[in-house]
């Protein structure tokens, strides 16, 4: 696939440039990724560490491994993954969400690689990777096989992707729709369309017709009581994420 022939939706981007500003502020509009943000870095901690033998109570565990988010946003996950030692590239078709990134990063005192590119373009220009967070993205795309086709391609043989997205049932459209847009009101309306969602099972199948193998899932479970996130091993009802070896 060449570079014009992007899977990005145009409607999609603009939704995030729009909200580019807010990236770092926990009570802004990403203030749902800032909550799932803990359990997400302990699923990606313990499957990066589990593929490539890294010791997580060492200083910087991934010394050595390059590491693409693409869909990056502000950064959520490319700082802390920089801070364990990781060579990060950040990627987002979005482009107004680059300069804040980069600014964050700055202010941190990280060096990230940030671009305003996408999957394809880095693919057909023969990049490669270790590891490829693919983060709440997949459900936003206009092609999800050729996009994940794409992210095959950016990985080195054995490389690990990672893909959290949201499941497709009356459930998922009550919390993550009905719950998070209209009702907490912590997205604007129209963030997230239903008929995108992607089940676990069809999530599987697509990883599989773009060539990597599945080896894992879990969900991610938000308690209304404790306000908090968590991992489960059974509960993909909602959000959830996989793991798959290139």
């Amino acid at each position: 696939m060449t570079e014009a022939q992007t899977t990005v939706d145009p409607a999609e981007v603009a939704k995030f440039e729009a909200m580019a500003a807010e990236w770092w502020d926990p009570a802004g509009k990403f203030k749902p990724l800032h909550m799932m943000n803990p359990v997400r870095l302990d699923y990606v901690c313990s499957q990066i560490a589990a593929e490539f033998d890294r010791d997580l109570s060492s200083d910087r565990p991934f010394e050595g491994l390059r590491l693409l988010d693409i869909g990056c946003g502000g950064g959520l996950l490319c700082e802390p993954m920089a801070r364990l030692g990781a060579d990060v590239v950040g990627a987002d078709a979005a482009e107004r969400n680059i300069p804040v990134a980069r600014l964050h990063a700055e202010q941190s005192g990280l060096e990230i690689d940030y671009r305003h590119t996408t999957a394809e373009a880095m693919a057909a220009a023969g990049e490669t990777f270790d590891v490829v967070l693919n983060m709440e993205v997949v459900e936003h795309v206009a092609d999800p096989l050729a996009y994940l086709t794409a992210c095959r391609q950016l990985l080195k043989p054995g490389g690990l992707h990672l893909c959290s997205t949201i499941n497709r049932n009356p459930k998922s459209f009550a919390m993550a729709i009905v719950g998070a847009e209209w009702v907490m009101r912590w997205l604007p309306k129209g963030t997230h369309e239903w008929d995108k969602f992607i089940t676990p099972d069809e999530l599987y199948a697509l990883l599989e017709r773009a060539g990597m193998r599945p080896v894992d899932r879990k969900g991610y479970v938000f308690n209304p009581v404790s306000w908090a996130w968590r991992i489960s091993d059974r509960d993909l009802s909602v959000n959830y994420v996989t793991a798959a070896i290139a």
